[in-house]
């Protein structure tokens, strides 16, 4: 599923495995708890919340080198293959090169300036190195309101997220949902949306519809896993990291989202102003009225 948040943000908005995953999730964790403005500095893909990158659970980094090889070998044949380009930029996001792929799409969507598929894939190309306007535009061109397609509406609004636009990116989302009620791709963006506003019981409520879909996609768990935590359920929150999880890795997750929340409050609370106490205010003497005097 393309739009459903990804691991650590290739992870989504996921918990780390490894120091550099970590601090990507401090970069998403500031963001969920109001510590910066603007979109998540993780590895993303334009179409899911809080990042914007869509590695597949079940297929690693090494599957997507190979299969990247051999995309470029069919593209180099045929440049102007837009289903080609496509296909190889995808693989090239995978494997985390964005700009590359990017430069792909670029020079497709020259050749077919029209086509619907390569505006979607360069919209989603351009919002994962970060030139989210451009994306914005390109994705918009993507599909026509007549004929609305609900994938290119989840990016949007993912897209709308990395701008902090949460509540119309949450529009966005209402709409993809019209189309197709329950998606949980649609549901985990939305649910990671109301995270980013600092909805958490309704993050949490969302992220709840999203897993009870069939299949459950892992991602969506974590995001969940998450959610639960930042408000401060941590037992709860590791017990649902366990279904996907091994116990040990899902407990480390668990310490490590304690610590950042820990450190969160104690940032706020020493930028919290002090306050001046009140001061009395002086009473006023009386004049002694005693007997007039004498002369």
């Amino acid at each position: 599923m393309g739009d459903v948040p990804n691991g650590a943000m290739n992870s989504r908005m996921r918990f780390p495995h490894h120091r550099t995953a970590r601090l990507m999730a401090s970069a998403a964790l500031a963001i969920v708890l109001g510590a910066a403005a603007g979109a998540c500095t993780t590895t993303r893909g334009p179409e899911t919340t809080g990042s914007i990158g869509q590695t597949s659970p079940s297929r690693s980094e090494a599957d997507w080198r190979r299969e990247a090889d051999a995309l470029a070998s069919r593209y180099r044949a045929n440049p102007g293959d837009p289903k080609a380009a496509i296909e190889y930029a995808h693989a090239l996001r995978m494997t985390g090169q964005r700009t590359q792929a990017a430069a792909v799409l670029e020079q497709a969507s020259i050749r077919h300036p029209r086509d619907k598929a390569v505006l979607g894939a360069y919209g989603r190309a351009l919002a994962d190195i970060g030139n989210f306007k451009q994306a914005l535009a390109l994705l918009g061109k993507a599909h026509t309101p007549d004929q609305p397609d609900w994938r290119v509406l989840s990016a949007q609004g993912a897209v709308l997220d990395q701008m902090a636009q949460h509540e119309e990116a949450q529009r966005y989302y209402a709409s993809a949902l019209r189309i197709q009620p329950n998606d949980p791709s649609v549901l985990s963006n939305l649910g990671l949306s109301y995270a980013l506003s600092k909805q958490l019981p309704l993050a949490e409520q969302t992220l709840r519809q999203a897993a009870s879909q069939r299949p459950v996609d892992p991602r969506v768990r974590q995001n969940l896993a998450l959610v639960v935590g930042l408000q401060g359920r941590f037992a709860e929150a590791e017990a649902i990291a366990r279904a996907d999880l091994p116990p040990a890795e899902a407990a480390a997750n668990v310490v490590y989202l304690r610590e950042m929340l820990e450190q969160q409050q104690r940032k706020d609370a020493e930028s919290k102003p002090l306050l001046m106490p009140r001061q009395a205010k002086p009473k006023p003497r009386r004049r002694h009225s005693g007997p007039p005097a004498r002369g």
